[in-house]
């Protein structure tokens, strides 16, 4: 809701509405009474109306609801949302929610929505290469943070991340610590910014124990069943892994029902006792983003810090719009590993 839609509803120029509000005795009684009344059949509240005058802001940016995918990691982003909405309440800011399928879906709806509303700013989430969002809002100085490190330039603009190579570097490290070594990973198509450095972490945390990665990785869409034939796929070899990491919990789920049926052969095949003297599965498997699903079913899995990302999401560009003109500085959140029955 903006001053110019009370002006539209009442017939008269944004100026006078805001007469109507800061100046009321330059505006004649019969038009200040048509705009109070357009002001009360909106709702809208003129201490907002005010402020937004002041500052020239309307105290509302917008932020994209992820496709729903298989009803696992879409809960991660609608975690960060819920974040993102309750701070930027606190902070006094709306947030505005809307969907789009893919980038150039998302570029067309921001002509959109700018067109329509006076939006202070947008969240992006799910940066990629050479993303073409970033670029389409910075040619036209529209304010914007990001979920997600800009991967080919990372002073292009101000960004909030979590360090996935950190994350899957911690799962790796627990697994040498019970005595594995040959340590699968289980990720996404190479190109994929997010999916790179989760990979990146395992491999380096298995090359600084002497450990050489070669074969031991697989890589495909995210989804259950391409987690599950991945993982059969791995522990069919002549030297399986006795141990997997994930990228998501989505291939972690699938990669724990290959791991339990491939568990007789394994066990003999790829074992000399890590887990077989625990009580733990024959293959621990490890996820990433610790979804509720993870936690119904007893899944250790890496853990965002999706509050704390969301507040500084709003930090950051409430630093964008009250600030110099300077691009505020990034920030690389730490993830947690979330110790559970599989691993």
């Amino acid at each position: 809701m903006t001053i110019a839609t009370v002006a539209r509803h009442a017939q008269v120029s944004r100026q006078t509405v805001s007469n109507v509000l800061n100046s009321p005795h330059v505006v004649r009684e019969e038009t200040r009474r048509r705009v109070q009344e357009a002001i009360d059949a909106l709702g809208y509240r003129a201490s907002q109306a005010a402020r937004q005058m002041r500052t020239g802001r309307s105290r509302l940016i917008a932020v994209r609801i992820e496709p729903t995918r298989d009803g696992i990691n879409g809960s991660v982003l609608d975690r960060f949302l819920h974040g993102l909405t309750e701070t930027a309440e606190a902070a006094g800011y709306r947030a505005m929610l809307y969907t789009a399928a893919d980038a150039a879906a998302e570029i067309a709806t921001f002509d959109d929505l700018l067109s329509a509303y006076d939006l202070d700013g947008f969240v992006l989430t799910g940066t990629d290469h050479g993303d073409p969002r970033t670029a389409w809002l910075a040619e036209r100085a529209v304010p914007f943070v990001t979920f997600g490190r800009p991967w080919d330039d990372p002073d292009a603009h101000p960004w909030v991340d979590v360090d996935g190579a950190a994350g899957t570097a911690q799962a790796t490290g627990h697994l040498l610590a019970a005595g594995h070594r040959r340590i699968g990973f289980i990720g996404w198509p190479a190109g994929s910014g997010v999916g790179d450095d989760r990979r990146a972490g395992w491999r380096e945390a298995l090359r600084a124990a002497g450990v050489d990665p070669a074969g031991l990785d697989r890589e495909a869409v995210d989804g259950i069943a391409e987690g599950e034939r991945l993982a059969a796929d791995l522990l069919a070899a002549a030297s399986p892994p006795t141990a997997l990491v994930c990228a998501s919990d989505s291939l972690a789920l699938g990669a724990l029902q290959a791991a339990r049926a491939a568990a007789p052969s394994t066990a003999t095949a790829a074992h000399t006792g890590p887990a077989a003297h625990t009580g733990a599965p024959a293959v621990p498997v490890i996820g990433f983003d610790d979804t509720p699903v993870a936690a119904a079913v007893g899944l250790t899995s890496v853990s965002q810090p999706l509050g704390d990302a969301a507040a500084r999401c709003v930090d950051l560009l409430t630093a964008v719009l009250d600030g110099p003109p300077r691009t505020p500085a990034p920030v690389l959140l730490q993830p947690s590993l979330v110790l559970r029955h599989t691993a």
